[in-house]
């Protein structure tokens, strides 16, 4: 039994022994267990300053470019209408047609009138024409010749308002024709045939414009004050006078395929959204888009001067902020403090703490620590360049 346990013991000095012996002591001033490891492989990105691109994208609402109201401009019987609820229209075209009867007779009152007064305004030139000889030679009085001529000035004016009466009753029967004014979508009609129209406090219908079309957006206060801030900076430059380009994405996720243009911005912020009314201008002739559609602008036209940007993964967030891992020159992990900025697609624009020509470590930084030796790993060739 003694030399069983005497054996057993060796075996257990045998095992121990390196790692209490001077070699032990060498391999944990080279870092422990493990130190003989390869170090861990880490893709990278590389900081560089480029000019980026920037969008930005607001929830909108679609409306028409003008709304007209459709209304009589005399009063009388709603005799037919002629065109189909919700359907376009065309500028000059018949809507509706009001009973003519009583306007022609007045037209003809009105030409009969004209005829008289020209009538007696010849009549009164004649005369003048003849007291004036008369005159001349002392046959009449000043009396007869004044009332002679002033009967030619008052017959004159005459005849210029029976004219002008002419004029009104063919205005007032041509507007028995109630035309659109302009071209767009109708809408439901409040009058049907037969119903008394009493002029224009009567309201008939509605037309919208949809080509263009208009699209409303509001621009929150404290984003406006962020941008104002990285232009006043340099950080951002907004295309000149603010017009920005507009593309539309629709509700179901498509993209409208005609870009259009912002064309108003409101200079008032609303004190109940706290947002800036922005108006944006948007081709439409297909009709495709119609009023009150909700949609996401995305405005493009602004530019990042010289931004630095990394993928988001490589952003971390820590107890002082966030942080990414670079590649030292030395081929370890560094821990370097940075500052945000708004999102671009997958890239994070980094504000303050990166320079260009920096690598950042995007993936495998769950397996470092501050001083960790590292391992670039060869970037990952294509699918078909593997094939060759």
């Amino acid at each position: 039994m003694r030399v069983i346990a005497c054996s057993i013991l060796a075996i257990s000095l045998a095992a121990c022994g390196p790692a209490a012996g001077p070699g032990g002591k060498e391999a944990a001033k080279k870092g422990g267990p493990g130190a003989g490891m390869p170090p861990p492989e880490v893709n990278v990105a590389l900081a560089e300053p480029r000019d980026l691109p920037q969008t930005f994208e607001y929830a909108a609402q679609t409306a028409g470019s003008r709304e007209v109201e459709v209304r009589a401009r005399v009063t009388g019987i709603l005799l037919k209408r002629n065109f189909a609820e919700g359907e376009p229209v065309k500028a000059g075209q018949s809507l509706y047609s009001i009973d003519p009867a009583p306007f022609e007779a007045a037209l003809q009152r009105a030409e009969a009138n004209v005829a008289g007064a020209e009538a007696r305004y010849e009549q009164a030139r004649r005369n003048a024409a003849r007291y004036k000889p008369l005159y001349a030679e002392r046959a009449v009085s000043q009396k007869e010749f004044d009332d002679a001529v002033s009967s030619e000035a008052i017959t004159a004016a005459d005849v210029k308002s029976a004219r002008a009466q002419l004029t009104d009753a063919k205005l007032n029967l041509a507007y028995t024709r109630v035309d659109a004014p302009a071209s767009g979508i109708s809408g439901r009609s409040l009058r049907q045939e037969g119903s008394l129209v009493s002029g224009p406090d009567v309201l008939l219908t509605t037309i919208t414009q949809v080509d263009p079309i208009w699209v409303y957006f509001g621009v929150p206060d404290n984003e406006q004050a962020a941008m104002q801030k990285d232009v006043a900076e340099g950080r951002l430059v907004l295309p000149k006078n603010g017009r920005f380009e507009v593309e539309l994405r629709r509700a179901d996720g498509s993209i409208y395929p005609r870009k259009g243009k912002v064309n108003f911005s409101d200079v008032r912020v609303s004190p109940t959204t706290g947002t800036r009314e922005v108006r944006a201008e948007v081709p439409n002739p297909e009709g495709a888009l119609r009023p009150g559609e909700f949609a996401r602008v995305i405005l493009h036209g602004a530019v990042r001067p010289h931004a630095v940007t990394v993928p988001q993964r490589a952003v971390l967030e820590g107890p002082q902020g966030k942080f990414v891992y670079l590649v030292s020159e030395k081929g370890t992990a560094e821990i370097r403090p940075v500052e945000a900025g708004p999102w671009s697609g997958e890239q994070w624009i980094i504000t303050s703490g990166l320079k260009g020509g920096e690598k950042v470590i995007v993936d495998g930084v769950m397996k470092l620590g501050p001083g960790a030796p590292v391992k670039i790993a060869e970037p990952q060739k294509p699918a078909a360049e593997k094939k060759k």
